[in-house]
């Protein structure tokens, strides 16, 4: 599932025109960069949920495998977006992904994919070491134990990989709602765990990070 309603705002008047998930970084829009890293572990079906400027993302999959969640006519943020998207997306636990970062180091997909355990785990997200972000003025999201498991705190970013199941998005009564309350959920059960990236990742979510990923991806290239 890869997240592509959002309206960008932090990016001003870039996407007063243009969904962020199209904005180019290094000549190539921001949702291919995604896109290929999802192709290299071979998911049985790949979905994008839309809603801003909807007409350009289509067009833009069109010629490809990816199927489309249209959230209208309100955006249900992640939690409602995937809930929505569950149809398209099949049965079982789900990778999902945001669409505005850049990542320098392995594929994060192919690590949550090697350290998932279905049997300890409801949800695992690949979070980076804040030192390794670039491009994010926030402070931490997680504290990640030696064992792997989550909890609140400030020692990493949420890097917007994971894995997840997704039963208990039935039980949340809201239509709109943040995936943050699943998480809360899991980490009151024990049963969510994170895996820290070894490489450098980048927030693309305000033109100071369009240039930061820019940067990055020279510099893995040199």
């Amino acid at each position: 599932m890869m997240f592509a309603a959002g309206f960008g705002t932090r990016m001003g008047a870039l996407t007063a025109d243009c969904p962020k998930p199209l904005i180019q970084v290094c000549g190539v829009p921001l949702i291919d960069h995604t896109l290929g890293l999802v192709r290299m572990v071979e998911p049985e079906r790949i979905v994008a949920n839309l809603h801003y400027l909807p007409e350009q993302l289509r067009t833009h999959l069109a010629d490809t495998d990816v199927r489309m969640s249209h959230e209208t006519p309100d955006i249900l943020d992640t939690g409602g977006g995937l809930r929505h998207a569950l149809p398209l997306l099949g049965e079982g636990p789900v990778m999902t992904t945001n669409t505005d970062a850049i990542w320098s180091g392995p594929n994060p997909f192919e690590m949550a994919l090697d350290h998932w355990d279905p049997d300890k785990m409801d949800g695992l997200l690949v979070c980076v070491p804040r030192a390794q972000t670039l491009g994010h003025a926030g402070k931490g999201d997680f504290h990640l134990s030696q064992t792997g498991q989550i909890t609140r705190g400030l020692d990493v970013i949420y890097g917007g990989v994971q894995i997840l199941k997704t039963e208990g998005l039935a039980d949340i009564p809201d239509q709109s709602f943040s995936l943050n309350l699943l998480w809360d959920q899991m980490i009151r059960d024990k049963r969510l765990f994170g895996v820290s990236y070894p490489g450098k990742w980048c927030d693309v979510g305000n033109p100071d990070g369009l240039r930061l990923a820019e940067s990055l991806l020279k510099e893995s290239h040199v």
